[in-house]
């Protein structure tokens, strides 16, 4: 029996349908000698810090650094403790059953690096020996799933990327447990601090302090009317208002002025890039405000259902092989919203192909499957008319202007305009592109007299940095902070990010989750205790984005084969001891300041207990005691937490809701370990 394990059940059913396993068992698809299991993403993760012997949060533990890392099956939270869960445990067994019966076994989780953590983690987890054949495809076409099942390569073909999964993950265990424990303990208070959310949530603080603390500060420019109807412009702002009122009267006396400059130009606009994930997802932002999450789960919605290509790349280009499809693809009636521009490309443009500048995955491409077999939403359907238009546009010609710059002397102060002509519109005329002057400026020669008609005195106000937004924070995620525009310097810098193409959206959603950042419109930015953080790691190491970068861009090089894994580890041991050490040796004041109580701890009997908004927990630096406020829904007040602290027991409470939303009433009882239970009335 041939096995082959998908990442998801939707995958999975796509796959078994192609192959002929028809039947649906508990777990798995079956038929024709195959059987089609699946995970539910990451059915096995790292252990957590108890699982070491790490009971307790204190300095005597850091750094915790484990000699081999212990893999589990995936937890679910429970309160303040993580406990099995019944659904990973159950289809564990499912597959570790159907793995042990096979003749062969197929990896088709997805083909990226945590595709392949995790196939690799179930297989090491359940200690199976077999060989295993991996399936690797751009798409879930039929055509596509078909043929990579004719071109099965040994899984041993993909080690490297798996190592540089199991590298990262491991890196942020280390970094992230030691750091958070060590900034906990030394700041007496619970927070979180991550390799890469950190560094993420220092560029956006330091947006927003920029912005705010911006002084704007008064301008002038002088105007001045020509007899043809132009409008020219000083040539530079003046700080000091009576500066520009000398240039203005001179100016406003000046009946004529002479072109002492007259430049035409050729510029060739090149169409924009295809879409990486992260170009998107910025774009989808800019236009129509979606979260980066939202276009992620979006973008994963219309490839399982066959729609798209894969959707987690990070490349804008195609290798020629692909681009050898593209004039039929074209013809196809999926395109005909965009039929005028389509019938216009004669041949398509080869700017988005170069197979070197490929990792994983080709740039986002449509299938050429209807969406109307597919019974698409309309969030589905407005990102895959974006990747549409994005291929009409990138497939296109070049869009061909025509720029006029003059520079004219009144009085001793110079003036300027620009006008630009469209020749050719290119790949500007797929969302419409205005073919007029953007200004009507006459075809003035070098030394001819200009007439004018007035001037104006015209005052601005410098402006600050708006806040970011996650397009802009996206684009600063991949260049580490930095301001690049071109393109082409964008993508050598690609593997140098923060995150990757596919974590970026999970990391800004960590921030939101975590309260440090809140969204206000399109805007993201630092709460309360967002500031608190950055006021801590501001000057740390944690917190500078290029060294994060630095160990993005290893991880890559894990991933080519260009890099010791071993290697790797030991420099972020080495840089996981030095960021502990930052925080336990920092003078840190509390991080966020509680309400203190009289309260005696029940756990260690010599702390105190503190209410904060979200946790009640002991000022005791070596003591875990804690309570989170919100339970099943339901928030505690701080009555009610007292009870539970010294009573060790609520009144009957309402407010909880079950799974499905139903509410139910009930009383809290605290055993002498701070665990939490339900007690429920009798019925009579």
């Amino acid at each position: 029996m041939k096995v082959v394990l998908a990442e998801k059940p939707s995958v999975a059913q796509s796959i078994a349908r192609i192959v002929g396993a028809t039947h649906k068992k508990d777990g798995f698809f079956e038929g024709n000698g195959w059987q089609v299991t699946y995970a539910f993403g990451h059915l096995i993760q790292l252990a957590m810090p108890e699982n070491y012997g790490y009971n307790s949060w204190s300095k005597s533990n850091l750094p915790m650094l484990p000699k081999e890392f212990l893999m589990i099956p995936r937890q679910k939270k429970e309160g303040k403790t993580y406990k099995n869960d019944p659904g990973v445990t159950k289809q564990l067994k499912i597959i570790k059953h159907l793995f042990e019966d096979a003749d062969s076994i197929i990896c088709a989780t997805d083909s990226a690096r945590e595709g392949e953590a995790i196939f690799r983690y179930i297989y090491n987890y359940l200690d199976i020996k077999k060989p295993v054949l991996r399936l690797w495809i751009n798409s879930l076409t039929d055509a596509a799933i078909k043929d990579g099942f004719s071109n099965l390569q040994p899984d041993s073909n993909y080690d490297n990327l798996f190592l540089a999964a199991k590298a990262r993950s491991e890196a942020d265990w280390l970094v992230g447990m030691n750091a958070t424990q060590a900034c906990s303990i030394t700041g007496k208070s619970l927070c979180s601090i991550g390799r890469v959310q950190t560094p993420t949530l220092v560029m956006i603080v330091e947006r927003y302090l920029q912005n705010k603390e911006f002084k704007s500060v008064p301008f002038w420019q002088v105007a001045l009317n020509t007899t043809d109807g132009v409008k020219l412009i000083s040539a530079g702002n003046w700080d000091e208002k009576g500066q520009a009122e000398r240039a203005y009267n001179t100016a406003s006396k000046a009946r004529n002025g002479k072109v002492i400059k007259a430049e035409k130009k050729q510029k060739t606009e090149l169409p924009p890039l295809l879409f990486s994930l992260t170009d998107l997802q910025k774009a989808a932002n800019s236009k129509y405000g979606y979260s980066a999450d939202k276009t992620l789960n979006i973008a994963q919605s219309l490839y399982e259902k066959q729609l798209i290509s894969y959707p987690r790349t990070g490349s804008s280009y195609i290798p020629d092989d692909v681009y050898d499809t593209i004039p039929g693809l074209l013809k196809n009636p999926v395109f005909d919203k965009f039929r005028a521009s389509v019938d216009t490309i004669v041949k398509p443009s080869k700017r988005s192909v170069d197979a070197s500048k490929i990792e994983d995955h080709h740039a986002l491409l449509v299938t050429g499957v209807n969406p109307r077999t597919k019974d698409i939403k309309p969030d589905e359907q407005v990102i895959y008319d974006m990747i549409l238009g994005r291929m009409v546009e990138a497939f296109s010609r070049p869009c061909e202007k025509e720029i006029d710059n003059y520079t004219v002397d009144a009085g001793g102060y110079l003036f300027t305009v620009s006008s630009t002509i469209i020749l050719q519109k290119g790949w500007r005329a797929v969302y419409g592109a205005d073919d007029k002057e953007r200004m009507a400026v006459p075809s003035w020669y070098q030394g001819e007299t200009i007439c004018f008609t007035g001037a104006e005195l015209q005052q601005g106000q410098t402006k600050p940095k708006p806040l970011h937004t996650e397009g802009t924070l996206l684009a600063a995620m991949e260049t580490c902070g930095k301001d690049i525009d071109d393109e082409a310097q964008r993508e050598a810098i690609k593997d140098s990010g923060i995150g990757t193409p596919a974590t970026r959206a999970g990391i800004i959603e960590t921030l939101v989750a975590r309260n440090y950042v809140v969204r206000e419109k399109k805007s993201l930015v630092p709460t309360p205790k967002g500031m608190e953080i950055y006021k801590i790691v501001r000057d740390m190491d944690i917190a500078n984005a290029s060294l994060t970068g630095m160990w993005e861009a290893k991880l890559a090089a894990i991933e080519r084969g260009q890099m010791n894994v071993s290697q790797f580890n030991s420099d972020i041991v080495e840089y996981t001891k030095h960021v502990t050490d930052e925080f336990l040796h920092s003078d840190l004041k509390p991080i966020l300041t509680g309400k203190q109580t009289e309260i005696e701890c029940p756990l260690c009997h010599h702390g105190h207990i503190r209410f904060f908004d979200k946790v009640a927990n002991c000022g005791n630096e070596g003591c875990n005691f804690h309570i989170f406020r919100t339970i099943l829904g339901k928030k505690l007040t701080n009555s009610e937490l007292t009870d539970l602290i010294i009573k060790g027991q609520t009144r009957e409470l309402s407010g909880f809701k079950c799974k499905d939303g139903k509410p139910f009433k009930a009383k809290l009882k605290r055993d002498d370990k701070g665990d939490i239970a339900f007690v429920f009335s009798q019925k009579k």
